[in-house]
């Protein structure tokens, strides 16, 4: 692996991404790497920015479609527990990029700090969390965000802190490569209080849409003001299928990709349900989910 001279025990080649996302469709990454600590995934970075190799981070896979064909450069995984600290100071949450959403709320709830208790349920990590402002039940991750903490793409450590900082519905400015870890200023309160509250979340959350197991990603976004799931329905939408990919019978905002699906099914079916959602009822659907 003459490319990666010297990253050889971080990097493998060809590396299934299906197994990283939660539709499990998809192809391999040319080159694949899980670096250890912040160090290694900057002096990788900076070897591919000065080797004019493309660079994607893979989180969660929440949201993630991977094409049949893969994808051409490298893909990093944020997986060691390098990326994944979470710690408190006074009404401070500091957490890792890598750290997954649900055990930040966990931390802070158990620490006795409100604020982040209404996401419970949301999927993914904190890094795709904040990159597109995750939200539910009238809150939003970037409401709670002081600071963020990025890498770019040519191995610099950026920071955003204050007025710096912007989020809107489902964006933000945290555009870099990666997000290294980000501080969340919360409110002080009861945490016996806020542990009832985070479970009512959590238990409404996950009753309303399709389980894990189904190999669920949530699609499509809420449009102006209305629904995805209402305008999905209203085209007739609800149900609809492309090969084994099928719409969500509990939340038509999610694609199930049912044993035997592919990137093709899933992709045709979203051109699917846009292409009736605007013909139907001349609203423009978009998606949240990244395609690579």
């Amino acid at each position: 692996m003459g490319l990666f001279s010297g990253f050889e025990h971080i990097v493998r080649e060809q590396e299934p991404l299906a197994p990283y996302t939660w539709l499990r469709v998809g192809g391999p990454a040319q080159y694949f790497a899980e670096p250890t600590s912040v160090d290694e995934l900057v002096a990788l970075v900076k070897h591919c920015a000065e080797n004019e190799v493309y660079v994607r981070v893979l989180g969660s896979g929440s949201s993630l479609l991977v094409r049949e064909a893969g994808v051409n450069g490298l893909v990093i995984h944020l997986a060691a527990a390098a990326f994944s600290q979470i710690s408190t100071d006074g009404n401070k949450v500091i957490a890792g990029g890598g750290a997954k959403l649900s055990h930040v709320i966990s931390t802070a709830v158990r620490e006795g700090l409100a604020g982040l208790e209404a996401l419970a349920g949301v999927p993914g990590t904190i890094g795709g969390a904040l990159h597109d402002n995750a939200d539910a039940n009238g809150t939003d991750i970037g409401q709670w965000t002081t600071k963020a903490t990025m890498l770019s793409r040519t191995g610099a450590i950026v920071e955003q802190q204050g007025a710096q900082l912007r989020f809107a519905y489902r964006n933000s400015s945290l555009d870099e490569l990666a997000i290294l870890s980000a501080e969340f200023t919360l409110e002080k309160a009861d945490p016996e209080t806020l542990t009832k509250r985070m479970q009512k979340f959590w238990i409404v959350k996950q009753s309303s849409q399709p389980a894990a197991n189904e190999n669920p990603a949530c699609v499509f976004k809420d449009v102006g003001g209305m629904n995805a799931a209402s305008l999905i329905e209203q085209a007739g939408c609800k149900g609809a299928s492309v090969g084994n990919a099928v719409i969500s019978q509990r939340d038509s905002r999610f694609i199930v990709a049912n044993p035997g699906t592919t990137s093709d099914d899933v992709l045709q079916l979203i051109e699917k349900v846009q292409s009736a959602v605007e013909e139907k009822l001349g609203v423009e659907l978009e998606t949240q989910v990244r395609v690579w």
